[in-house]
């Protein structure tokens, strides 16, 4: 009987899956990620012996390492098939020298999706490590240790404990606190615009003031708008010209990890964590039952290539064939950004035959949000333009312009099945009345209205991601990590959807620019990525990159220790009285979010967890309903005596209204189709938001 084959990869539900593919002469073990890293509690680099990183085995992964070594030297074949990038392919590496592989020898396997027919294939298949992806991930890990351990306790020393500094975190940081300060800064313009409302045909139709004699003008004023109107009052509206066109919008390409993340925010609202949380679920596996069995739904999600495999090409092209013919079907190939890392594919369903609604059943409500989302934009970047039939109208009355368009979807195109989203709702045009040149249109009203230009946007975790990414600042992975740490270390709070900047990120940030200005320069940090590819190409140096930025790097750590004065940041007061001695509880930041703490520690040590009320009772005990949060950090609904009452609802419930059927509380769904509920299953009751806003 001969030895059996040991095939590492990083996570257990992966090796579950990859488990029943194999059959009985593999085992399939996880490694939980990194084993061998740098040490925590020190800096674990040799910045005097060319950057010589100290790596070890991580504390509490001993019994597993041990364990896997075993394995490995029972085995007749060992295969590394930790994750298609940069990291997976540094983890395969250690893993490597601890069992005593040689990593010029093929033991590194890889796969795009987990199928069983990617998996296989890949065995067949095995290489060498690729010691140019392991030196990019060391350079990035080196140097980022060197930024973050290096700054953070003069952070710690100077403003206050727990802060840290690091080389993608910092620029994001800084980002949100520019764009703070520019809002802060902004002075708003008046403007005006006048808009007539003109009759043909029996249809009324709205044309924009544009200037005069076809030339624009600007109305800065109301006297400007008051001038126009009573110019054109008694004036004929004449059609000048008219434009008729067709205009096609072209399908989307299939997701990269950042429109992906942008996408998922803008529709649903998830963080990016929380949207690369649940794909990863839908890349590792899903049990779908019945002949198909527990299956990767989606490729591997950390990507910025665009690419297409010709063979799930032809998939899509069959599907779109069979099921809308071929006036819908238009295969093509998507370029790539210039320094995309092209060494796997866009993220896509690993079989457009797995329709989401056929698998509904067995998805959480997030997965199957993400892969509808993520089938819908694959299937959709092969089908051809939507089309649309447009007009635009140069209206003359007497020297005054006026201009009005329309549109008219003619051919839906990939719109058929994924419909964009965007950080502003599109305007919607219809289609003007039947006009001609020379016809004269009557003018039914006029009306100038008054405007203020508006200052810039804060960002969304959806804008900062496309911000990011535009400027080659990070890549895939670590958009969301990223984002998370600026918000977990209290540099960002999240107010809504936008990221606004604390005190404590705004001090923090401005101690950056002025003392580690390279760390938080935009085309600095966007250089330092490209000299990474550069090692990942094998056209550098991993060391190269550490020698040519550490000298300038420490004569500002000198500099930065020498003058930074210490700051004192006041913790902001509570209206809570503390119980213990009578003094106003202030609120404190740690890992796990706010509390409260009394301001008279350490004579004082009371501490609380801060309560955030709906006024609303809890329809099972008349408790108080609070607003709570997962593990994961997602808000939900819970009554204030758990666990004796085990109330809780997702969805939030409306204060000062009762059910009119049943006398239980009222809950709003919220989202396309936002909807009042009752809470009580029994009963059916509920109504639209829209409608109860018209009352």
């Amino acid at each position: 009987m001969g030895k059996k084959k040991l095939l590492i990869v990083e996570s257990p539900a992966k090796a579950g899956t990859i488990k029943k593919y194999l059959g009985k002469d593999f085992t399939v073990e996880a490694s939980m990620g990194h084993i061998i890293d740098l040490p925590k509690s020190q800096l674990g680099v040799d910045v005097d012996h060319d950057f010589e990183p100290r790596y070890i085995t991580i504390r509490g992964k001993g019994p597993l390492l041990a364990k896997l070594k075993k394995q490995a030297k029972d085995a007749d074949a060992v295969y590394l098939a930790t994750d298609p990038d940069r990291e997976g392919e540094a983890i395969s590496w250690h893993l490597a020298h601890a069992f005593g592989i040689d990593e010029n020898k093929p033991c590194r396997v890889t796969f795009n999706e987990i199928t069983k027919t990617a998996v296989k294939n890949a065995i067949k298949e095995p290489r060498s490590i690729d010691m140019d992806l392991v030196n990019a991930q060391q350079a990035r890990r080196v140097l980022d240790r060197i930024v973050g351990y290096k700054i953070s306790p003069i952070l710690w020393q100077k403003v206050k404990k727990g802060l840290s500094a690091g080389r993608v975190q910092s620029v994001a940081a800084r980002l949100i606190c520019d764009r703070e300060d520019e809002i802060m800064n902004f002075v708003p313009k008046e403007y005006w615009t006048v808009e007539a409302v003109l009759k043909a045909e029996r249809k009324e139709f709205a044309a924009k003031y544009y200037g005069i004699k076809g030339k624009e003008a600007e109305l800065t004023c109301r006297a400007d708008a008051e001038r126009v109107i009573a110019d054109v009052k008694n004036k004929e509206f004449v059609i000048d010209k008219i434009k008729l066109s067709e205009m096609k919008k072209n399908a989307y390409p299939p997701f990269t990890t950042s429109t992906l993340q942008q996408d998922a925010s803008r529709r649903y609202g998830f963080n990016a964590a929380r949207t690369m949380q649940t794909a990863q679920t839908l890349y590792e596996g899903v049990n779908l039952g019945g002949k198909l069995g527990t299956i990767g739904l989606i490729t591997y999600m950390r990507t910025d290539s665009l690419r297409i495999a010709n063979e799930a090409q032809a998939e899509a092209v069959e599907y779109l064939t069979g099921k809308y013919g071929k006036e819908y079907c238009m295969p093509k190939q998507f370029k790539t950004k210039k320094n995309a890392q092209d060494a796997h594919e866009a993220i896509r369903p690993t079989s457009v035959m797995i329709e989401p609604i056929s698998i509904k059943d067995k998805l959480t409500n997030d997965q199957y949000k993400l892969y509808r989302l993520i089938w819908e934009r694959f299937v959709a970047s092969q089908m051809p333009p939507a089309v649309y039939d447009t007009v635009s109208a140069s209206i003359q009355a007497g020297e005054h312009t006026f201009r009005a368009s329309g549109s008219q979807l003619k051919f839906k195109g990939y719109k058929l099945i994924y419909e964009e989203t965007s950080d502003e709702a599109a305007e919607k045009t219809k289609m003007l009345p039947p006009i001609t040149e020379g016809q004269t249109v009557a003018l039914k009203d006029i009306d100038g209205k008054q405007h203020f230009t508006q200052p810039p946007a804060r960002y969304t975790e959806a804008s900062l991601v496309r911000t990011l990414e535009e400027l080659g600042i990070g890549r895939p992975s670590t958009y969301a990590p990223t984002i998370s740490t600026i918000v977990g270390r209290g540099y960002v709070v999240r107010n809504k959807r936008q990221l606004v900047p604390t005190e404590l990120g705004m001090i923090t940030t401005d101690i950056m620019k002025k003392y580690f200005s390279d760390i938080v320069d935009v085309d600095f940090t966007a250089d330092m990525e490209e000299k990474l590819d550069a090692v990942e190409d094998g056209g550098r140096e991993w060391e190269q990159v550490l020698r040519d930025f550490y000298p300038a790097f420490a004569d500002n750590l000198k500099v930065a220790e020498e003058l930074i004065a210490n700051v004192k940041i006041k913790d902001e007061e509570s209206d809570i009285v503390c119980e213990k001695c009578g003094r106003k509880m202030v609120y404190k930041l740690s890992k796990f979010g706010k509390f409260l703490a009394c301001p008279g520690y350490p004579e004082c040590k009371n501490t609380k967890a801060i309560r955030y009320e709906t006024g609303v009772k809890c329809p099972k005990c008349e408790g108080e309903i609070l607003i709570k949060k997962t593990r994961k950090g997602r808000a939900y609904y819970g009554c204030e005596n758990y666990p004796k009452c085990d109330f809780m609802s997702w969805d939030e419930p409306v204060k000062g209204e009762k059910c009119p059927d049943c006398g239980s509380i009222l809950l709003k769904k919220n989202g396309r189709n936002a909807k009042i509920i009752c809470a009580n299953p029994a009963c059916e009751y509920e109504k639209s938001v829209k409608k109860e806003s018209k009352k």
